[in-house]
């Protein structure tokens, strides 16, 4: 697959169509482990938004008409797609993203089991009747699509993320115009090309790109959107959440995080290191529920940063081409600056380097996967996600110390927990302030279980019964 692998030209997806912008402008797509342009990007102008929404709004009454068992049909020949196919389009996906291949791989194929799993779950939209005090009267509730959505991702999972969202609308009856990110536009296109070829009816799924705030503002105010979903910075969320609210439409917002890990007295330090420092360091730690924030009981903390340490050392750093990578290079030159930056400014506020602590220099965006140790409060890096393969350890010696520690930042994403004591996990589960918690365990995503914060890490939750939930409204019915 590689050796003959090509990367392919990127092109909008509008009512039914792959073209290039009508206004012929493009950006570049950059391959992150060398710098060099993969292709020209497309541009969306606004003759072509438009030309989306008037898709969106002429579809709406068909895709909504259309059987929750029908729609179901088409999004799981989609999902058999996607498997077939997966190879491939991990190969796309590592050659604009960089993690490695067996990464974008496997995150190819969970994205055929979120598309299947929601076209099961669309046919269990259950409304209700309701009891009435009233003889002759019957109280129905009924689940119905909340209309045309927008939705926006980012490039960290190009796949996954995308798919959670186009998967959730077109099974709940929802039209969609997404606009993933445009560092990594291939990816996003090949599941529609799935899409697309399973049958799904022109113009009900359309991808843009061009420049963010433009296409997002552009959308938002249009009285054709009922919906928007968006996953990426805090920043970036309030503003779309508030241009949302001055039209009252709902939004799904998946915001940043900065997550913590306690490690407790009498943790299972060899399973702590094994599954924090995997989920740490995959994907070069560009995950918004990377562990990060460690609070290791002051008994352990020199024995598990030394453990930490090693693993972080061992781990093989180059191509996401090359079978023998286990972490790849950073999406883009700015991550790069902000290592450096973020680990500068804790050295200078006293914070040891354990591990790593600088680019191994050469072509591409490659950090050394980092452990920093015994670092204050005042050090931006424990207030900054650094959304980079840096870990960060405190020392703490009483629960309630913590657990202040840990719920000290206004986020509110995922957060983790290591323990050998069912009355200590209990406790920590109870106390920690996150939308997601692990307690010996590390993997948070899956099509059957809600993903989603609290705090200023957004609301509302992608995933589950919850993430079908949030494309619907509620209709209720009196009839006497």
């Amino acid at each position: 697959m590689t050796d003959a692998f090509e990367y392919p030209q990127p092109k909008l997806f509008i009512a039914g169509h792959w073209r290039m912008g009508g206004g012929g402008d493009t950006l570049s797509v950059r391959n992150p482990a060398t710098g060099q342009e993969l292709a020209p990007l497309p541009v969306a102008n606004t003759a072509d938004l438009d030309e989306a929404l008037t898709a969106v709004e002429r579809t709406f009454p068909l895709w909504r008409a259309t059987s929750a068992y029908d729609r179901a049909k088409i999004l799981k020949k989609a999902a058999g797609l996607m498997r077939e196919r997966a190879a491939y389009i991990g190969a796309v996906s590592t050659s604009e993203q960089g993690k490695p291949l067996a990464e974008s791989t496997n995150e190819a194929m969970a994205c055929a089991d979120i598309f299947e799993w929601y076209a099961e779950e669309a046919r269990r939209a259950y409304g209700r009747i309701v009891p009435s005090k009233h003889p002759g009267v019957r109280h129905m509730v009924f689940k119905e699509p909340v209309g045309p959505v927008a939705a926006f991702s980012p490039w960290n999972f190009p796949t996954t993320i995308p798919s959670r969202k186009m998967a959730a609308a077109l099974a709940a009856g929802c039209p969609v115009i997404i606009k993933p990110a445009e560092e990594t536009p291939g990816s996003c296109l090949e599941l529609a090309r799935c899409l697309d070829d399973a049958g799904l009816p022109k113009g009900v799924l359309n991808v843009v790109f061009g420049v963010p705030a433009d296409i997002s503002t552009y959308l938002i105010a249009s009285p054709v959107i009922r919906k928007i979903s968006f996953t990426g910075s805090t920043v970036v969320g309030k503003h779309l959440a508030g241009l949302a609210a001055q039209r009252m439409i709902p939004s799904t917002m998946e915001l940043g995080g900065h997550a913590p890990v306690i490690v407790f007295d009498d943790a299972d330090l060899d399973l702590a290191v094994r599954l924090s420092g995997g989920s740490k360091y995959r994907n070069a730690g560009q995950i918004c529920i990377a562990p990060t924030r460690f609070y290791v009981h002051d008994s352990v903390h020199d024995a598990f940063v030394e453990k930490l340490a090693a693993y972080a050392s061992s781990l093989k750093i180059g191509s996401g081409m090359e079978a023998s990578t286990q972490m790849g290079p950073l999406a883009n030159p700015r991550r790069l600056t902000a290592m450096d930056d973020l680990i500068s400014d804790a050295r200078q506020h006293g914070a040891g380097v354990a591990a790593g602590g600088k680019g191994p220099g050469g072509a591409g965006n490659f950090w050394q996967p980092t452990l920093l140790t015994d670092v204050p409060n005042s050090a931006r890096i424990m207030s900054e996600e650094p959304f980079g393969p840096v870990a960060v350890t405190q020392r703490f010696s009483t629960f309630d110390e913590v657990v202040a520690q840990a719920n000290r930042l206004p986020y509110g994403l995922a957060a983790y927990a290591y323990t050998r004591s069912a009355r200590t996990a209990a406790d920590i589960g109870d106390a920690l302030e996150a939308g997601m918690i692990g307690i010996n365990f590390s993997i948070l995503t899956g099509p059957e279980t809600p993903f989603g914060g609290v705090k200023e890490s957004g609301h509302g939750s992608e995933g589950g019964i919850e993430g079908l939930e949030a494309y619907h409204v509620t209709k209720y019915v009196a009839q006497g």
